[in-house]
C-alpha cells in the first residue's frame, strides 16, 4: 500500500494531515476535508474512508470532552449526532456497492459543493429554533456523505456555520456529531469488509502530524484572522477536486 507510494506523495499525505490539523484545531472541523482527498487520490475512497475513521474518534472525542461546557440547548448537539449515525450507516451501504470512480466524483462533487457554499453563502445565518426543525434530516444527510464519500463538511458544517455559533459552541456541536457518526461508522465498515485492524493501525498512525499541528490551530484562531488561510484551503481543495474527478474520467 504505501511501499508503492513515492517521497513527494508521502509528503503531500503529511502534510495534508498536517494542514487538518491546524483546521481541526481552529475550527472543529477540518482533518477529512483535506486528508480524504488527498488519499482518495493517491490510493482510493473506500480506503481513504476506513483508514479516517479511527483519527476522526480520536480527534473529536478530545475536543468534544475540551468544549464540554459549551452545549446548546434542547439536546441539539445529540439529535444532530444521532441524525448523522443513521445517515452514516445508511451510507457504509452505498461505500460498500458503488464502484470506485463513481465514489470518486462524489467525493469532488462533496469538496467543491463545501467550497461553493463557503464562497456563496458567507452571511447566511440560521435561527435556533429553525435548526431544531431541520436537525433530523439534515444531519442524516450529512451522515450519508460521510459514511460514503468520507466527506460531510459540505452539509454538516455549513449547516452549524449557518447557525453563527461562537467557536467553542460550534467545535463542541460538531465533534459530538462526528464522534458518535465514527462509532456507529465503526462496525458497519467492519460488517462490509471495509475495515481491518491493519487499516485502524493506520488510522492510528495518521494521527501523529493531526495532533502536533492541532494546538497550532487554536494559537492561530485566537491571533489571526483566518480569512487569508480560508482562502487558500479553498483553492487547494479545488484542486484536489479537480485532480479527483481527472481520475475518475480519464
Amino acid at each position: 500500500m504505501f511501499a508503492d507510494i513515492t517521497m513527494a506523495e508521502m509528503a503531500l499525505l503529511v502534510g495534508a494531515l498536517a494542514v487538518g490539523g491546524v483546521l481541526k484545531g481552529a475550527t472543529g472541523a477540518g482533518v477529512p476535508i483535506v486528508a480524504v482527498p488527498v488519499m482518495a487520490a493517491l490510493f482510493d475512497v473506500k480506503l481513504a474512508v476506513a483508514i479516517m475513521v479511527t483519527p476522526n474518534l480520536v480527534t473529536n472525542f478530545w475536543q468534544m470532552w475540551q468544549f464540554r461546557g459549551h452545549r446548546l440547548d434542547g439536546g441539539f448537539s445529540w439529535k444532530y449526532a444521532a441524525a448523522g449515525a443513521l445517515g452514516a450507516v445508511l451510507g457504509t451501504v452505498l461505500l460498500a456497492s458503488l464502484p470506485g470512480a463513481v465514489l470518486m466524483l462524489g467525493v469532488a462533487g462533496a469538496v467543491l459543493m463545501y467550497v461553493a457554499l463557503r464562497l456563496l453563502k458567507p452571511g447566511m445565518r440560521l435561527a435556533l429554533g429553525t435548526a431544531q426543525r431541520l436537525v433530523w434530516p439534515v444531519g442524516t444527510a450529512a451522515g450519508m456523505l460521510q459514511g460514503a464519500a468520507g466527506i460531510s463538511a459540505p452539509i454538516s458544517v455549513s449547516f452549524l456555520n449557518a447557525m453563527r455559533l461562537e467557536r467553542p459552541v460550534f467545535i463542541h456541536t460538531i465533534s459530538v456529531f462526528f464522534t458518535v457518526m465514527s462509532v456507529a461508522q465503526l462496525p458497519a465498515l467492519y460488517a462490509y469488509g471495509l475495515i481491518t485492524p491493519a487499516l485502524m493501525g493506520l488510522g492510528l498512525a495518521t494521527l501523529l502530524p493531526v495532533v502536533v499541528t492541532i494546538p497550532l490551530g487554536a494559537w492561530l484562531a485566537q491571533r489571526l484572522s483566518p480569512a487569508a488561510f480560508d482562502k487558500v484551503v479553498l483553492v487547494l481543495l479545488s484542486g484536489l477536486a479537480l485532480r479527483l474527478i481527472w481520475d475518475a474520467l480519464v
